[in-house]
This record gives structure tokens, sequence and C-alpha cells, in this order.
């Protein structure tokens, strides 16, 4: 059974340099596509991103919308690309205020900047919305890196009476990509602004790597171990959430991209 697949990636190769969760969603959505799926795929478009050598170009009947963050107005570009040896087309979710700096998550010192939470809301509102636009319906949402986790909140809330991802089902990859220290205090307070209106929300009163992924597990279908080294704490909280989980694999193993399908197929 063919599916229609939404990737939302933190990172994807070749545009940005080769992390365990970039490679992965670089071959993961072709091979996909290879095997008869339909997909989209999405990530930020980080200032660091060479657009000149990766052909990046502006979608002008996706893009100008304006989305309001912490009651800010933020204007949302779209530009695509190819990956020629792949054929398959990124999407990428642009702004001036979040993603111009020549940097991904940490400044130049290391720092981890302090507005990621707004970033992780903004890419996830983007992605949304330009899915919306262009009235293409996925069965299923897979989300890899952690900034990609307010999609899964906002699809089984904000969005879940909308036609087009009423009847999605979310899966959300981990990775050996925990942040410092915590999100912004008022995280919690500006995923409500948006809409959420949940007695879940209670587990982002400390924003913590951990406790974002104890939220997030009470919105996706399946969860897919993306690394080796994942913290077990982490891997315990899934558990605990006895969501159906695909265990971490060597990407080298022989069934590797069959399970993906496998897996996407066993959860609709």
């Amino acid at each position: 059974m063919a599916s229609k697949i939404l990737y939302v990636c933190q990172e994807i190769a070749p545009y940005l340099p080769e992390t365990e969760s970039a490679r992965l969603c670089r071959a993961l959505t072709q091979a996909m596509q290879e095997r008869g799926n339909e997909i989209r795929t999405f990530m930020p478009r980080y200032g660091c991103i060479n657009e000149r050598r990766h052909q990046l170009h502006e979608v002008i009947r996706l893009s100008g919308m304006n989305l309001i963050i912490d009651d800010n107005d933020h204007q949302l570009i779209i530009k695509v690309a190819s990956i020629p040896s792949a054929r398959v087309q990124v999407y990428f979710i642009d702004n001036d205020d979040y993603f111009a700096r020549k940097a991904i998550l940490v400044d130049d010192q290391g720092n981890f900047f302090p507005d990621n939470d707004e970033r992780a809301i903004f890419f996830a509102r983007g992605v949304l919305e330009t899915v919306r636009k262009l009235r293409w319906t996925p069965t299923v949402v897979h989300c890899h890196g952690w900034l990609a986790s307010v999609v899964p909140v906002y699809l089984k809330s904000v969005f879940a009476d909308d036609p087009i991802f009423r009847d999605v089902k979310i899966v959300v990859s981990l990775y050996d990509d925990a942040f410092p220290g915590t999100l912004d205090k008022e995280f919690r307070q500006k995923i409500a602004g948006e809409g959420v209106k949940d007695k879940n929300l209670e587990i982002l009163e400390t924003p913590s790597y951990e406790n974002l992924i104890s939220f997030v597990m009470h919105y996706a279908d399946g969860v897919v171990a993306g690394s080796a080294n994942i913290d077990p704490k982490i891997l315990d909280i899934v558990r605990s959430s006895q969501k159906p989980l695909l265990e971490y694999q060597a990407p080298d193993t022989e069934e590797f991209f069959d399970n993906y399908n496998r897996f996407y197929e066993a959860i609709q």
C-alpha cells in the first residue's frame, strides 16, 4: 500500500554538514519515493545554506503569509530546491528573524540560541500552513529532530479538524540530539497562545529536552529510534508511552528501508 508521506526534518544532506539525521533524511526520502510512495519534504532554510550552490529559489505563490508568534508578525518565505541525484524536491521554511543567521542551532561560541523555541514554533506552523496551501493530504507525517517536535502537537490540536490533516498518522524519529538546559521558560505559554489547550502542557513547565519528548509522546502514533546513542532515559519514556516503536537498526542492513515502509503501513 503506497503512502503519502510528509517529512519534516531538522536537517538534510547535502544542504548541511552530514550528521546522522541529515544522512538518514536524505536517504529515506529517496528510498520511500522509489518504493512508490508520494512524498513532500521540508526543512528550515538556515542562513548557512549556500542558496546559489544548491539552486534554491523562492516559490512566490506559497510565500508572503504572516505568522504571529508570541504577538509578533513574522513573514513566511518558502523556497525550493531539488537533489538532482535523488529526484527529490525539498521545501525550505525561511524567515529573516529566525533563519537568516549563519548557523543552525548554536552561535559561533557554541551557545544555544535563546529563541530556538520560537524557531521550532515558526517551523511547525510554516510547514503545516504550506501543506494546506498545496492542498496535499498526507497519510503519514514523519518528524525528524527535536526542532520538528511542535508539529505533532499542532496536528492533534490546532489543525485537528482540518480535512487535510484529520486522519494523518504521526511518526517521530528520535536521535542523539538533546539540547543543554531548557528552552525559553515562556515556551509553554507560547504554545498555549497558539491555540493548544491541553492538560499535558504542564509537562513543559520546565521545557527541558526530556520533558519535551515526554510531551510529544502524547501526540505520536509511532516512534523510531534513529540513533544507536539515544539517552536510555529517553527510550524509557518512549517504552512507557507504549507507542509502537521501530527499534534502532544500522542503515546498511538489507531490510532497512523496507522496515520503515512496513512501519508506516502498520500504524495506518
